[in-house]
């Protein structure tokens, strides 16, 4: 555990968030790994590719309000960390995981059964459905572990430990990318393989993740048959972590709206955008991540009655993420093409994924400061403004 209420803001916040964005690096990583096998060892590569990139908007859009609420469990459990009270820490983690297992229940069987009309919606061209819904459907049929995984990495979060799920991650890719080669290569399974790896990995990072939390936190560990649901908590939770998972749902849909644009110019251009997507990702993902220790360093400071470090904490991270904006903005702009070409070598999608870099690399700094204002509202509770200002940067101007 690690307390964030005392010594230099700038470096705790440093010092939390390089761990998480290198984990985050790395769970980024299951859909390279799944972009560039697909892309480059399947007959169909350019389809492949294409069926994988349509289905991660829709995942997104399901997974992101259920992780999204229970971010507010995270923020509350930073919180009472923050104060020193254990026993409502417990709660919180109990009620966590209930509220996890049925909502991925929900979430799974739901998206099964509606895959292929939603696929349909979105206008995905008719060759590409069959391979989509096929990618979709096994990761809903996993998405428990991917749910719980992340209640795992939010409660060490919360306790200001954002290590111990980065070692998880790194083993956990390690055995995506090894099952992406063998059921592709080895067993002929095509997508159905890529995507059952990924479904693997991620159960084999979440038992193990159980296991730790267990063994470490003796106060806090988790059984099946002892879970206790607090609907106090239960309430406060939603009542912080709603508006946050509306705001990852409506980006999710943001990006779905996209898609459905995108669908309407052909395969190339789908290709071009679902790998220059996976860039891009990578590209806005420290200002993310930063902005999600800020979040938990906010909680913690709040929670310990002292908002002024809370402002040198932002100072701070804003400085930060400004200079890692400015370094992949320009990797984006003069090395686009290079990029794509680690995914495809059809050179009208590496042409068009390019050009779309180039666009968005000037705007990382922008995403970066409007994340990091976001994280302080975020850990002071109020998620309701950084949902607006989201919305707007996302509807009224992206769409």
């Amino acid at each position: 555990m690690t307390d964030l209420t005392e010594g230099n803001e700038g470096k705790l916040i440093w010092h939390f968030a390089i761990p998480m964005l290198i984990g985050n690096v790395f769970q980024q990583l299951y859909n390279v790994a799944d972009s560039i096998v697909v892309g480059q060892l399947l007959p169909n590569g350019k389809e492949a590719l294409a069926a994988v990139g349509a289905s991660f908007p829709v995942l997104f859009t399901i997974a992101s309000l259920i992780i999204g609420v229970s971010s507010g469990t995270t923020i509350i459990i930073a919180q009472y960390f923050g104060a020193k009270d254990f026993t409502k820490i417990k709660k919180a983690v109990d009620t966590m995981f209930i509220m996890l297992f049925f909502s991925s229940i929900l979430a799974g069987g739901l998206g099964v059964y509606f895959s292929e009309t939603i696929f349909r919606y979105i206008e995905l061209p008719e060759e590409l459905i069959p391979d989509a819904v096929l990618y979709f459907n096994i990761n809903m049929i996993g998405i428990v572990t991917m749910f719980g995984f992340n209640g795992i990495s939010g409660v060490l979060r919360g306790f200001g430990d954002s290590k111990t799920p980065l070692y998880f991650l790194i083993l956990s890719t390690i055995l995506n990318i090894i099952l992406d080669l063998v059921f592709v290569l080895a067993f002929g399974w095509g997508i159905a393989g890529v995507a059952w790896a990924t479904v693997i990995a991620q159960g084999f990072s979440f038992v193990i993740g159980v296991w730790y939390l267990n063994k470490t936190h003796k106060l806090i560990s988790i059984s099946i048959f002892k879970l206790e649901f607090d609907w106090d908590i239960f309430a406060k939770s939603i009542k912080i972590g709603l508006p946050s998972g509306l705001q990852h749902m409506f980006v999710a849909m943001g990006m779905v709206a996209l898609f459905r644009i995108v669908n309407s110019f052909g395969t190339n251009v789908i290709a071009a955008y679902s790998v220059a997507g996976r860039i891009d990702s990578f590209a806005i993902m420290p200002a993310m991540n930063f902005a999600m220790a800020l979040t938990t360093f906010t909680g913690q400071n709040l929670g310990a009655n002292k908002p002024h470090r809370v402002i040198n904490g932002l100072k701070a991270t804003l400085f930060m993420t400004a200079i890692i904006s400015v370094s992949f903005s320009l990797a984006a702009i003069l090395f686009g093409k290079q990029l794509m070409h680690m995914f495809t070598a059809d050179p009208e999608v590496i042409l068009i994924g390019a050009e779309y870099l180039v666009i968005v690399g000037v705007f990382y700094v922008v995403f970066s400061t409007m994340f990091s204002i976001n994280a302080v509202f975020r850990g002071a509770g109020d998620t309701i403004v950084p949902m607006f200002i989201t919305l707007f940067s996302l509807w009224a101007i992206r769409v």
